[in-house]
């Protein structure tokens, strides 16, 4: 990754993202009774409780990314993942204050270091607890994407109908390359109908063709909609794209 892959990343506009996306989540959460936050989530397995926790974990591990970048000192995102899913299995059942003081705690702690960020700091590689090397603006992009996304998870009156335009184009790009670079994802060719866009994911010919709202088909890639809006051609039914995130 090199010093300008990023050149247009304007860090304080991305917090102001951030902090409005995740105000906007901690209100949705802060409707829920607490009945509501042990009901499932849209993640196999997950509570809503589970969602949230997870949430306020991540702006944990960010700012220890963040921190890493600025000073120098080696601060691991999470322990371990074994140690990331038990803080969250242990968090799950708290009531819904307790799960959305944690969140809103956490995530002014994550602001608060991404404040402290020089500019040259945002293209230091640090490493994330999965192993991959990404320059640390790559933390704040990916905090963007976990509210966002996980907005949705929780399974209310929040969809990907709602998600900001450049998101969802920006997204769709690195989803395409991820599948790109995997051996377990179909062969296709994404037809934006919205912004005239094209996407290839594999290389086998002939390929079967998607047509919809890159809306649509961002939700339907990540497994947040079953794609009932989308058209595809060459093909007598959608394919089906591996789990992603």
């Amino acid at each position: 990754m090199t010093a300008d892959e990023h050149a247009g990343f304007d860090p304080a506009t991305t917090l102001d993202q951030i902090n409005a996306e995740t105000e906007h989540l901690i209100e949705t959460a802060a409707r829920f009774t607490d009945a509501d936050v042990r009901a499932p989530s849209l993640l196999p397995a997950w509570s809503r409780g589970h969602v949230l926790t997870h949430l306020a974990r991540n702006a944990d591990g960010g700012r220890n990314l963040l921190f890493w970048a600025r000073t120098g000192e080696e601060t691991p995102e999470y322990p371990s993942l074994a140690a990331r899913d038990e803080q969250i299995e242990a968090g799950a059942g708290r009531s819904t204050a307790e799960l959305v003081a944690d969140l809103r705690s956490a995530a002014v702690r994550f602001a608060r270091e991404y404040r402290k960020m020089p500019p040259e700091a945002w293209n230091r590689m640090v490493r994330w607890t999965r192993g991959q090397e990404r320059a640390a603006v790559r933390a704040a992009d990916s905090r963007l994407c976990e509210v966002l996304i996980h907005h949705v998870d929780l399974n209310a009156d929040y969809t990907p109908a709602q998600w900001p335009t450049g998101f969802v184009r920006d997204m769709l790009g690195r989803v395409v390359a991820s599948f790109t670079a995997r051996d377990d994802a179909p062969a296709m060719r994404l037809h934006t109908t919205d912004t005239e866009m094209s996407y290839d994911i594999g290389t086998t010919r002939p390929t079967p063709i998607i047509h919809g709202p890159q809306t649509s088909l961002l939700a339907w890639l990540m497994g947040r909609a079953q794609g009932a809006d989308l058209v595809v051609n060459g093909a007598s039914e959608l394919p089906r794209p591996p789990f992603l995130y």
